[in-house]
């Protein structure tokens, strides 16, 4: 049976011809789920196998930090054409293409044999992985409704953040059995496989798809005129909005500390609890990604119902964008005064928790505000936002190098980032269309 996360919003579930909606919908969620699993594990895994990789290539952290960093300046400078792309040509052509790209350049970083080739594939493999989320986001507001796609964003967000955490786990017992080499090899595979039976089942609107009816179409509602295509974006519009501008501030400021969770996380665990074993230190480097997927999820569950009883999707917006960017710059500071392996993984953990509560609601103001260019915003965004994860693995390298390893400097630096990216959100309209300024949406 078709898994039903959702359920219809209108009062009888039907259509006026008595028809039950075919919830097609949800495979599309299913298919975003487990895409988002997929990017997640090809990314983390070399946090992982880092400490290997260096001592098999003969790097130094500040190079490994150059790999690091290889990856989120491409995911960050190709995040805006593959945004525009899936505006222009529809999602379906542009995920297959990027998801089987991307996995061709996880297979190769397999075979590195030095840094400069180490370097070259993680960038190749980050411009594929650049148009991933703009896409599900297009996808998103296509197929379903405005009352729905934050909610669809939470779930989206729990598998990718869940993905990565699980993933350090699976690369240990990938490990047990094959090379760190080999293991590349293998993660590369599942985006493959993933890509053929995405393109042949998806379609860019939904009323072509042979598996929706009029009941579906009917909830959906107007959605699908997002699916339009068109080439032209209103890069002026863009630039001369202040909710652009705060949307890809503040998300500079929350991927330059959560980038740390994917990249020197399994190398702070190792240096300063050492002491622990292999599978000790992996699993508390599950953590953080797992807690952000709880709070990715918690607050697409809540942003609906909390938006209802208070009367305003801004106002619910605003104030999970601040209380969650504050709570993870306070988060990363208490972690710092634990010894206590545990305890100090845990705050971080909750760091991670409430980075993610202002996840889905910045993916959901590019839907609503960007509309039918929902992609090129939302490329624009994770751009931005990649700007800060490129930057933040070489100065966590810079600090340690020339600071005499001080990993509580760069946790202090982490927080005092977050704090920027709360005040963003004090002056975010995150509802209101770039083609409809003067009547924001507050449902």
């Amino acid at each position: 049976m078709t898994p039903k996360p959702f359920q219809d919003l209108s009062p009888t579930g039907t259509d006026g011809a008595g028809q039950t909606p075919t919830h097609a919908r949800q495979w599309v969620l299913m298919f975003a789920v487990t895409l988002a699993i997929v990017t997640y594990i090809d990314r983390v895994c070399i946090s992982k196998t880092a400490s290997l990789i260096m001592a098999d290539l003969n790097l130094s952290k500040e190079q490994m930090g150059l790999a690091f960093s290889a990856f989120a300046w491409a995911y960050a400078l190709f995040e805006i054409p593959g945004g525009w792309l899936g505006d222009k040509i529809g999602p379906r052509k542009v995920l297959m293409r990027i998801v089987v790209m991307w996995s061709i350049f996880t297979a190769l970083t397999g075979v590195a044999w030095g840094l400069v080739s180490l370097v070259l594939f993680r960038f190749f493999f980050g411009m594929g992985e650049a148009g991933c989320f703009p896409n599900l986001t297009k996808a998103f507001t296509i197929w379903f409704p405005a009352t729905e796609r934050v909610r669809a964003q939470g779930i989206m967000w729990l598998s990718a953040r869940w993905g990565g955490a699980f993933t350090p786990l699976l690369v240990v017992w990938v490990l047990g059995f094959v090379s760190w080499r080999s293991a590349f090899w293998l993660f590369g595979l599942l985006g493959v496989v993933w890509a053929i039976f995405f393109y042949r089942w998806f379609r860019d609107n939904p009323a072509q798809h042979p598996s929706v009816n009029a009941a579906e179409l009917s909830v959906i509602g107007d959605s699908s005129q997002n699916a339009v295509a068109h080439g032209a974006v209103p890069w002026g519009r863009f630039l001369s909005n202040r909710t652009v501008w705060l949307l890809w501030a503040q998300y500079f400021c929350m991927s330059y500390g959560w980038y740390f969770y994917i990249t020197w996380m399994p190398t702070y665990i190792k240096e300063s609890f050492g002491h622990l074993s292999e599978m000790e230190q992996a699993l508390l480097n599950c953590i953080p990604l797992f807690f952000g997927g709880l709070g990715s999820f918690f607050i697409g569950m809540i942003s609906a119902p909390v938006a209802r009883l208070i009367g305003s999707t801004l106002v619910t917006r605003r104030a999970m964008g601040f209380i969650g960017l504050t709570g993870a710059a306070a988060m990363l500071l208490i972690s710092i005064q634990f010894k206590n392996p545990l305890l100090a993984m845990l705050s971080v953990g909750m760091a991670s928790f409430c980075n993610d509560l202002a996840m889905p609601g910045a993916w959901g103001a590019c839907m609503d505000v960007g509309g039918k260019y929902a992609g090129s915003l939302s490329g624009s965004m994770n751009m931005m936002g990649n700007f800060g994860g490129a930057v933040a693995p070489m100065v966590v390298a810079y600090v340690l190098q020339h600071f005499n390893n001080n990993w509580n400097l760069n946790f202090q630096m982490f927080a005092a980032v977050y704090f920027v990216g709360a005040i963003c959100w004090l002056f975010i309209d995150p509802v209101t269309p770039l083609d409809h300024e003067e009547e924001p949406v507050r449902s």
